[in-house]
């Protein structure tokens, strides 16, 4: 895997290439892959920055990040993926990595609120996030919100 590039921009400095990849990405992993009709599209990527490895251009791995007071009080992170032809290769863990860096060198905080599918607790249990206990079926997923102070 060579010539991996991440990205990180506001909704207004995506080009118009580089959406159609990131929500063709959203939608083969949260709607194909998981079976899942919901609405991706849920004027949230206006407030968002975009987090994004892409080779050829193609996205490998994808979220998006909130300043506080936006999703939840605190910062958060979402829309967490990493496409079919980007796994088992460790992006996934780059991801919340460089997320939550991010967090804390532009918003100056560490304390983020996510909304994790449960198969990935022990995934973002690594990176700091606790379970908080309130668990949800989230378009008929079991989902957990976590915290990470």
């Amino acid at each position: 895997m060579n010539n991996i590039i991440w990205k990180i921009k506001s909704f207004e400095e995506i080009t118009t290439s580089e959406l159609y990849e990131i929500i063709k990405a959203r939608v083969d992993v949260f709607v194909v892959e998981q079976d899942c009709p919901y609405p991706d599209l849920d004027d949230y990527d206006q407030k968002a920055l975009h987090l994004w490895a892409e080779q050829d251009q193609k996205v490998l791995a994808y979220c998006r990040i909130f300043n506080q007071g936006i999703k939840y009080p605190e910062t958060s992170i979402g829309r967490v993926l990493t496409t079919e032809k980007g796994r088992g290769k460790n992006f996934g863990k780059q991801l919340i990595q460089y997320a939550v860096e991010t967090i804390e060198n532009r918003f100056r905080t560490s304390e983020i609120r996510i909304s994790a599918q449960d198969y990935l607790l022990r995934f973002y249990s690594g990176f700091g996030f606790e379970d908080t206990g309130k668990k949800y079926l989230e378009d008929n997923i079991p989902h957990t919100e976590m915290f990470r102070k």
